[in-house]
């Protein structure tokens, strides 16, 4: 573990990391509430959190004077890539891909066709976790615009292919 805040003899002392100008106590110390914030959270600053108090003279009891807590920082997805993998001629398969390069937890994705024809898709012709969606035996009229959302908890962006058959 690495110390990132500490009050120690009335003087608050900040450790020489990442975390240093965007960490402090919520309330002015000394105080019985030592929380701490943390400002402009980046993904790396996932992980566990230790709290430690020690009051002199007091018997140092590990299940009484440490709290632990996990923090997981939320990341939206960034924003998708579709392409098209095959040849859209009358007959033929295609398959439309969507992928995001950032995103925590990984994105889930939905296909959809734009109106005037709008069309929802459902597995097995979609994969929501791999962000295909497959098309078979291509007609004229599955011509238009397809719209890929990646979401998560934190957020959703969108990206669109035109198919013309």
């Amino acid at each position: 573990p690495v110390q990132i805040l500490a009050y120690l003899g009335g003087v608050v002392k900040e450790a020489e990391t990442d975390l240093k100008p965007r960490v402090g106590f919520l309330y002015p110390m000394p105080n019985h509430n030592i929380s701490i914030f943390i400002n402009a959270t980046q993904e790396q600053d996932s992980g566990q959190y230790m709290c430690s108090v020690n009051v002199v003279d007091d018997t140092i009891r590990l299940d009484k004077n440490v709290g632990i807590i996990n923090l997981t920082v939320l990341v939206p997805p960034a924003a998708p890539t579709c392409q098209l993998h095959g040849n859209a001629i009358v007959g033929a398969n295609v398959t439309l891909s969507c992928s995001s390069k950032k995103g925590k937890p990984s994105p889930m994705y939905q296909w959809q066709r734009e109106p005037p024809t709008r069309q929802v898709f459902f597995p097995p012709a979609q994969d929501r976790t791999r962000g295909t969606l497959k098309l078979t035996n291509l007609s004229l009229e599955m011509s238009g615009v397809y719209v890929c959302r990646a979401e998560n908890q934190a957020g959703s962006k969108n990206c669109s292919i035109v198919l013309e058959v």
